[in-house]
Parts: structure tokens; C-alpha cells; sequence
């Protein structure tokens, strides 16, 4: 049965979902520039959940947004919109700006070898959804109105601080400085924005007889209500979405319906880079193009992702990445190995029983890693290997073709002729063709070099 950690109950338990379809909300990036190679991680840790899901034998739905309004640089209620921000910098509209970086995310996404979402869920989208979702809290007396917007009144949900552990009266102290005297609460968050005078907001709808636009945190509640209905089975994001983004939706959520958003919440760790915060301010923003341009490829960065435990705190370098390289290389090789021995090792459902339950166990990749390390495969198990962690490893390794073969047994030739140039040559040639020969004693074997 598969463990999960739920990041509401702070431990790890049986997960079984309430319907025959487990239902499945992922928060998605803000379409405002191009993803760092740390919000990628966490698209690798759930695309692994799906897969797991999908060999223990479970059909599922599952639905990622794409926020292109509503987010501001605070993550809270301040601070220019970073669709805004992302026009401004590039001389362009905000929809030109999200219709560009949703399409590059997209494209990195599905280069992942990542399987796609059953909903790709668009914030701009679900308005009309935000503004019924915005009435039904008034309705229920959640919210109160100030001169900016449409706020969410925290003390009228019990269980607002439960979630993220958060202690209410500390932040309240330190907020007393900057304290928005409007908002009734610290912790109360906007449902909708109003559009002040002057305000440049290219976004708008009208709403309550102003122009204005929905909150950061109301899409997912939203979302997840029209796509999936409440209780969903599993909830995923980062870590940071703890304290503010997921404990507004689940406040949300409780003032629109009543109801719990979600029986299971994960979330993965953050990923620094030679310890430190990725930032461009500090020059280690690396896209995955970046990668590329270093001479790693997507399923390269993918390896090194899987290498750990989507709970662990994962330190990039490029040391660790050139590691995970060479371990992909590595696993590939034994598959070319497969291609040329003659009494190839049959497939044994002991191996698919062992590895499902070392990811049964909380999605513990980094233990499935090594164990895939330490065994013998047959083609068949390494299909396996490939279905679990989507490495194209077989894709990436296809079997030498004829001209190639040929050029080999030429080499062969050639040494036992003593034609030491000749064979030379030919290696050089098969080596610019990405394959590497070993003479062993049973003849050459070869092999990937990258």
C-alpha cells in the first residue's frame, strides 16, 4: 500500500482515495518569466507520484494551474503584479507575456518526459468562478470590505492557523510597524483587489462597480471546485506554499462550502545552489536550457532530481550533476550490454515487487535508485525502471545499426591483422558516432560515451 508523508497530519500514512479516480490538484508556476531549475524539481517528485499511483493500479485526474493574474511580487496583498512586472521588463502585454512563458513551461514540462496534466488550468479563465466563489464567502460572512479590495476575515475560520502551525499573535507583533490599519486581522488576505486611480492594471474585471482583479489564492479553490470537487485526494506543492498560499485555500474553501480542500497535502523541499538561495541577483538562476548549453541534457537534470527524496534539502552543483550524468550513462550502457549478450537474463516479478515497495514507502527514489544500481536487469525490468522515473533510458539507447556493426567487426579485423592504424582509425570514427570499444576477452564491447 502506498505511504505517503501528509503534510496536515505531520506523519506518514496509508494513503487509499475515497473514489475509483484519485483526484489530484498541482499548483503550477506564474507565468511571468522563464522557471528556474528548482521549480522544475518539484514537477519531477509528482509527475514520480503519478507514475506510482498509476502501477499500484489507480485511475486518476489530476489538474495544474497556471497563474497569469492576481499574483503579487509579496505573494500576499502588496507589490506590483508580476504579469505587470513581466510586461513592463520586455516591452510587451501581459497576455503576450503569459502566453509566451505558459507555452515555455509547457515545452520544458513535456521535454521532462513529464505525462501531462488531464487539466491545464488557466487563472484567467475561472474570473466569473472567482467572483461567485468572492459572493458566497460574503454570503457566509467571511469577508469585509476595504478602499483596495475584498478581504478574507481569518478570525472567522477556527482552524486558520492550524495548518502551517502559524503563530498568530507573533505575527501580529511584527507587522505592527507596517500594519495595513484597514485589514481587521494581520493574517487576512484579499479574495479581490480593487484597481486604484492611477493604477496600471492591464487585467481588469468588474466586480462589486469597480475594475479589479481575484486574489492570488482564490484560483486554486476555484479551480479544484469546478474541475475536481471537493475533497480532493492529494494536494502538492513547495514547502513555501505552506504558510500562505495552501492555508488560504483551505480557508477559502471552508467559507465557500464548508467543505475539506484536500485528504492529503505534499510538499517538497527547496533546492539551493552551492548552498545558496537561487537568485539572480546571486548569478545562479540556471534555466534547464542553461544545462543544456553545459552539455547536459533534460533527463540528465531529471536523474539528478530523482537521486533524492522529494522531503530532503537538495544542493545543486554541478559536480553532483555531472554525478547523475554519468549514473544515467552508466544504466544505459547495461542495457547496449543487454543488446549484445546472448543469453539475455528473463524478466522476474520479484524486481517489480521490490522496487514498488521501496516507492510505496513515501516515494523514496533515492532508495530505488540504488537498488536499480545493485541489481542485473532483463530489458523487461528496465521498461519498468522507465515506466516508474520516465528517463527515456531505452529511447536514448537504441541498438547499433548495421553500418555501425560492420565498422566494428572491421575493427576486429584489422587488430587481429596486426593493422594497428586501421583499427585506431576506426575507433576514432565510432567514438565521433558516440559509441565507445572495449576489447575484452569474449571480443569488443561497446558501449554509449555520452
Amino acid at each position: 500500500m502506498l505511504k505517503l508523508y501528509n503534510t496536515a497530519s505531520r506523519k506518514v500514512e496509508n494513503f487509499k482515495p475515497r473514489g475509483e479516480v484519485v483526484k489530484i490538484y498541482t499548483c503550477g508556476p506564474t507565468v511571468y518569466n522563464f522557471q528556474h531549475i528548482g521549480n522544475y524539481a518539484s514537477y519531477v517528485y509528482w509527475d514520480l507520484l503519478l507514475r506510482v499511483l498509476k502501477y499500484d493500479g489507480y485511475k486518476t485526474k489530476r489538474v495544474l494551474n497556471l497563474t497569469d493574474v492576481g499574483h503579487l511580487e509579496s505573494d500576499a496583498d502588496d507589490g506590483q503584479d508580476k504579469l505587470e512586472k513581466g510586461a513592463a521588463r520586455e516591452g510587451k502585454t501581459v497576455w503576450e507575456v503569459a502566453e509566451f512563458y505558459s507555452d515555455d513551461f509547457m515545452s520544458h514540462f513535456r521535454a521532462l518526459n513529464l505525462i501531462e496534466p488531464d487539466v491545464v488550468a488557466r487563472a484567467t479563465d475561472y474570473v466569473e468562478e472567482d467572483m461567485q466563489a468572492v459572493d458566497k464567502m460574503t454570503e457566509n460572512g467571511f469577508t469585509y470590505e476595504t478602499t483596495d479590495g475584498v478581504y478574507y476575515d481569518t478570525s472567522k475560520f477556527p482552524g486558520y492557523a492550524d495548518f502551517a502551525r502559524l503563530n498568530l499573535e507573533g505575527l501580529k507583533a511584527g507587522a505592527r510597524i507596517n500594519f495595513n490599519k484597514e485589514k481587521r486581522n494581520v493574517s487576512d488576505f484579499a479574495v479581490w483587489k480593487f484597481i486604484q486611480p492611477g493604477e496600471k492594471h492591464a487585467m481588469r474585471w468588474d466586480y462589486l462597480g469597480r475594475p479589479g482583479y481575484p486574489g492570488w489564492h482564490l484560483e486554486c479553490s476555484t479551480i479544484i471546485n469546478k474541475e475536481l470537487g471537493e475533497p480532493i485526494d492529494i494536494h502538492t506543492g513547495g514547502i513555501d506554499h505552506i504558510p500562505v498560499h495552501h492555508t488560504n485555500e483551505i480557508a477559502q474553501t471552508y467559507a465557500i462550502s464548508g467543505q475539506q480542500l484536500a485528504r492529503f497535502w505534499l510538499h517538497c523541499s527547496f533546492i539551493t545552489i552551492d548552498g545558496e538561495k537561487i537568485s539572480k541577483s546571486l548569478g545562479n538562476f540556471y534555466t534547464l536550457d542553461d544545462l543544456k548549453e553545459r552539455g547536459f541534457s533534460y533527463m540528465d537534470y531529471k536523474m539528478w532530481v530523482l537521486a533524492g527524496h522529494y522531503q530532503g534539502t537538495r544542493n545543486f552543483t554541478f559536480e553532483s550533476l555531472e554525478s547523475a550524468k554519468q549514473r544515467r550513462l552508466n544504466w544505459r550502457n547495461k542495457i547496449a550490454l543487454l543488446y549484445q549478450s546472448d543469453a539475455r537474463k528473463s524478466s522476474d516479478d520479484e524486481f517489480t515487487k521490490d522496487i514498488l515497495s521501496i516507492l510505496n514507502n513515501n516515494l523514496n527514489s533515492p532508495e530505488a535508485f540504488a537498488y536499480v544500481d545493485t541489481h542485473e536487469l532483463s530489458m523487461d525490468e528496465w521498461k519498468i525502471v522507465d515506466d516508474l522515473f520516465g528517463l527515456n533510458l531505452i529511447a536514448d539507447t537504441p541498438d547499433i545499426d548495421d553500418e555501425t556493426h560492420k565498422l566494428i567487426l572491421e575493427r576486429q579485423t584489422a587488430r587481429e591483422n596486426k593493422d594497428f592504424k586501421r583499427s585506431d582509425e576506426i575507433r576514432d570514427d565510432l567514438k565521433r558516432r558516440g559509441i565507445i570499444i572495449e576489447d575484452s576477452s569474449e571480443g569488443p564491447i561497446w558501449q554509449y560515451a555520452a
